[in-house]
């Protein structure tokens, strides 16, 4: 397949990801059906969906971690379907991910959660690992902590030294998976900021799946639906709320699509 040449978006964006009729099954459910969306340098794409819709899903296919059964995931022009996990390997240092659970080596402490990275990718000094380490640590507000152990964290701190591992090593993209998913109102507010402040300060484009409408009005550019495999709206949160597909307004008024507009939508 060859790879179209990366074209500007009509604000002026470049397209850095190019999704291509992505299709991915679960036995007989098809869970994603011949999906297609751009992510534009330096934007923040929220992905909404009820769950099991495969915003998760969709979010691994943006750094090689699940492969569909058909389309193609351009990066920069490059289709990483078509990518071993060798050449994945490098692209994955530009990609970095925030997973839902943070996934933090129980193990190990602070320290060398963070580090890790560094190590799996960098030829750097212990004292170099340790500078990177604290900068990283001190931008996600949680200084002087590099002994502790994962199983002495609050969920929130769990989750800020998952996002500075993920930022130790100055990705270009951010993927965020629920980064607020069992977290208090407070706490949240906190991680939506870092997200925020993080896009704005390093010019990081970014996706995050959510369901939290909070955090994704405050930090999304663009917000997207995913709906039966597909995404039913994509767009600005102006456009967003004057949309009038089924779907759309039933997940933004928190409810159920009614009968009637599940006719209209047929």
């Amino acid at each position: 397949m060859s790879s179209p040449e990366r074209q500007p978006h009509p604000n002026g964006a470049e397209t850095l990801f190019a999704v291509r009729g992505l299709c991915r099954r679960f036995g007989d459910r098809a869970v994603l059906d011949d999906l297609s969306f751009d992510v534009m340098r330096g934007e923040c794409l929220v992905i909404l969906g009820r769950s099991g819709s495969g915003k998760s899903l969709t979010l691994r296919q943006l750094n090689g971690l699940d492969e569909a059964e058909a389309g193609a995931v351009l990066f920069e022009g490059t289709d990483l379907v078509q990518l071993t996990e060798r050449q994945l390997y490098p692209l994955r240092r530009r990609i970095a991910m925030l997973f839902q659970s943070a996934a933090l080596f129980d193990s190990i402490d602070v320290l060398e959660n963070v580090a890790f990275p560094l190590r799996e990718h960098d030829r750097l000094s212990e004292e170099e690992i340790r500078q990177r380490v604290a900068g990283s640590l001190a931008w996600v507000g949680l200084s002087g902590i590099e002994d502790r152990m994962p199983a002495a964290l609050s969920g929130g701190m769990k989750k800020r030294v998952a996002l500075a591992r993920s930022l130790v090593l100055n990705p270009e993209v951010m993927l965020y998976d629920e980064p607020t998913a069992g977290l208090d109102p407070v706490t949240s507010a906190t991680i939506s900021s870092l997200i925020r402040n993080t896009q704005r300060e390093f010019g990081t484009t970014s996706v995050v799946v959510t369901h939290d409408l909070r955090l994704a009005r405050d930090v999304g550019d663009r917000v997207a639906l995913l709906d039966g495999g597909r995404f039913c709206f994509i767009g600005t949160w102006e456009q967003a709320e004057e949309n009038t597909d089924p779907a759309l307004r039933a997940f933004l008024e928190g409810r159920q699509p009614t009968a009637e507009e599940n006719i209209d939508a047929a």
